[in-house]
């Protein structure tokens, strides 16, 4: 049985006479939003279809009727500008022109809230592109806001700052994607991304996330055509080798090409050198580099 939200249920102990008529239970719960009676016992749906006579709003058949009806606002998010805390201010044909004039002034953006606007929606874009979750998203938006207040955007581009609060947050919570796939959706330079990212780091006094490669290999397997076999292998071979020999300054994307370039190659479902380091962004010089790095493991 569903857990029933306790606002819209409550709990009537001795209130039936007969209780349950299954299990003889008084523990009865009645949700009034499903408009059913119901034994918290044995599960028992006592009744249902009860009508609702506590409330007494007229029905809403579309979205816009439903928000004007509405007596509270829409919940604060650090995705809006303003957090969605400001006020808008309906307008009509009747309203003074003095009335007009006020709500002229109230929809006009300060540089501050403008440049907030810009930095959110262009996340909520990148965010929607690659397929991010919302916590991404929102910890991206906290970071942003944070850099915001410290003024650190003097002389920078709101887009290389976004990207790199993005970029931060896809490390922090574990979302495998790259600098390269971040740089693709802007037009920024991936040397102005990498130097908003260290002063991000710096003035936030922020923990660098450690960069776990072999979150990178279901991706480009899957961008590969391989089996979900080479897809564990090559898993496997990365996990071995970066527990036993130093990683620290390789760029992940070439441990994650060596590893399936090889794991391929051992379970007959080989990929040539160029198409791995085209599709995983790394040139052939660095796979092959990588890959006598893992040949020499294996054979220790």
């Amino acid at each position: 049985m569903e857990e029933i939200n306790s606002k819209q249920a409550s709990v009537k102990m001795g209130n039936n006479p007969k209780g349950c008529p299954e299990c003889d239970s008084e523990l009865i719960i009645s949700d009034s939003h499903r408009g059913e009676t119901i034994c918290s016992n044995c599960g028992l749906v006592i009744d249902d279809h009860i009508p609702d006579i506590e409330r007494n709003d007229r029905r809403a058949f579309t979205q816009e009727e439903k928000e004007k009806r509405e007596r509270t606002g829409s919940p604060i998010s650090v995705l809006l500008p303003d957090m969605g805390l400001s006020t808008i201010i309906d307008t009509n044909a009747k309203m003074s022109q003095r009335m007009k004039r006020v709500i002229k002034w109230n929809s006009r953006m300060s540089w501050n809230k403008r440049n907030l606007l810009i930095a959110t929606t262009e996340i909520k874009r990148i965010g929607s592109n690659l397929n991010l979750p919302l916590r991404v998203k929102e910890l991206s938006a906290k970071i942003y806001r944070k850099a915001f207040t410290l003024k650190l955007l003097r002389g920078r581009s709101i887009k290389a700052m976004v990207a790199a609060a993005l970029y931060y947050s896809c490390r922090k919570e574990k979302i495998p994607r790259t600098l390269q796939e971040l740089v693709d959706q802007t037009t920024c330079t991936p040397r102005d991304i990498r130097k908003c990212y260290r002063i991000i780091i710096r003035e936030l006094e922020l923990k660098v996330p450690a960069m776990d490669p072999v979150m990178l290999i279901p991706k480009y397997s899957d961008e590969l055509g391989l089996s979900l076999e080479v897809e564990k292998a090559a898993a496997e071979l990365l996990n071995k080798f970066s527990r036993r020999m130093v990683t620290s300054g390789k760029d992940p994307k070439g441990l994650v090409a060596a590893a399936i370039y090889l794991a391929s190659q051992t379970l007959h479902e080989a990929k040539s050198q160029s198409r791995i380091a085209r599709t995983i962004g790394v040139t052939e010089v660095t796979l092959r580099s990588r890959y006598k790095e893992f040949l020499t493991f294996i054979n220790k």
